[in-house]
């Protein structure tokens, strides 16, 4: 019963990749769509191999075949290019443990998709993917997950605010400020010059789609679900991310109505998200009501830290920074101050250690392939569009031939 359930969770995680893909092209202009579609496609597909390949026996070590400084890095030799036998006795049967994991990296990986719209480079962007799920996330995840030197600290984070959420939104703001902004996004005196997404509907819609993969996401890592109190504990899990993402919704669009004068969708959409990446870490140990101030939070933090990239003329398209990372770190602390079940210090140090090794490491990538010239588009490139300049194709031919026409 409980594989049975862990699937269908993994079904709705892997279905966020359809939310992520449509909310990024739609806050993005038409000509770069299907190199966003492409980009999210290839998380996923290169994600899930790389994982199997080797990033699965990283994530999982034991701490026994190859390791390197206790409780940091380890790999399991004898799960490279192979997923564990069951051994008859555990509940969750490795092959859908991969299978849940495996959607959890694709979702760590192409949070960074929407950071750095526009102007990279689709190789480069394969490169950055295949080193975040194949080395980057697995090497975070065994901190915690794999039972390593986070484990061992009493750090607490359920289903990754921090482990998920917070790595992909550092690596892309790492992508960003190495890519620079968007050409025309930021005038020479500084001033912001927004550039309008293609579809608002189509954003809304890859919100709602992934709130609706968040409940795999997050009741699905409860990892047990056969007796009254799993179910329970299940049920908590499923009310709590409700609630913060209502709150986080609501806030983020309030304040930023009284910040910029009118109910921004796209803030509303954003808040929404950061309450759930928000409650992602702590849904299992907090209070209702507790999940609702979180949620409030975390639409708040959204906008403050969209307006603060603006003032650093960091060019974000989507905010995935200001939801993903913020919030994730948001997430972590939260569990310490809103539960018993988690304690400041260690949340305090796990909640810095992990986005700082996804930025350092990210920001280092992003420079070497800037380096060799391998990173960005020319600015003809990017002005004609990345669907054409990248793919050779358009996301709605119908509408490039009305314009040449």
């Amino acid at each position: 019963f409980n594989n049975v359930v862990l699937f269908f969770c993994a079904v709705l995680v892997i279905f966020m990749q359809a939310g992520f893909a449509m909310l990024e092209a739609g806050m993005n202009p038409s000509k770069h769509v299907v190199n966003i579609l492409c980009k999210n496609v290839i998380d996923f597909s290169l994600g899930v191999l790389l994982l199997f390949t080797i990033g699965y026996a990283i994530m999982y070590p034991g701490w026994e075949s190859v390791v390197i400084a206790g409780g940091w890095f380890g790999i399991d030799t004898g799960h490279i290019f192979n997923i564990p036998q069951w051994d008859g006795v555990a509940d969750i049967h490795p092959q859908i443990d991969f299978l849940f994991q495996a959607a959890f990296a694709a979702t760590a990986a192409t949070i960074v998709s929407g950071a750095v719209a526009g102007r990279m480079k689709f190789g480069a962007y394969l490169v950055y993917s295949a080193a975040l799920t194949a080395v980057i996330y697995p090497i975070s995840g065994s901190w915690l997950w794999g039972e390593g030197w986070l484990d061992s600290f009493g750090f607490v984070d359920f289903a990754g605010s921090v482990l998920v959420h917070a790595v992909g939104g550092f690596a892309g703001l790492a992508g960003a400020i190495v890519l620079g902004p968007r050409i025309g996004r930021f005038a020479a005196n500084g001033d912001s010059t927004p550039i309008p997404g293609h579809n608002m509907s189509i954003a809304a819609l890859g919100t709602l789609i992934l709130l609706i993969g968040w409940y795999g996401f997050n009741p699905g890592s409860v990892l047990a679900f056969a007796n009254h109190a799993d179910a329970g504990t299940t049920m908590t899990v499923a009310v709590n991310t409700t609630l913060a993402a209502g709150a986080g919704c609501l806030a983020c669009m309030l304040v930023a109505w009284g910040v910029f004068g009118k109910p921004d969708l796209s803030m509303a959409l954003n808040g929404l998200l950061g309450g759930l990446v928000g409650i992602t870490a702590n849904a299992d140990i907090v209070s209702n009501q507790s999940a609702i101030i979180i949620g409030l939070i975390a639409g708040v933090l959204v906008v403050l830290a969209v307006v603060g990239l603006e003032k650093c003329r960091i060019d974000d398209p989507v905010g995935a920074f200001p939801v993903h990372g913020v919030c994730g770190i948001w997430g972590c602390i939260a569990a310490a101050v809103f539960s018993d079940d988690a304690q400041f210090v260690p949340q305090l140090v796990g909640s810095l250690v992990v986005p700082a090794f996804a930025f350092i490491t990210m920001f280092a990538l992003f420079s070497g392939l800037k380096a060799i010239n391998f990173l960005r588009v020319t600015a003809q490139e990017e002005q004609t569009g990345l669907d054409i300049s990248e793919h050779g194709m358009h996301a709605y031919p119908a509408e490039s031939a009305a314009v040449r026409s």
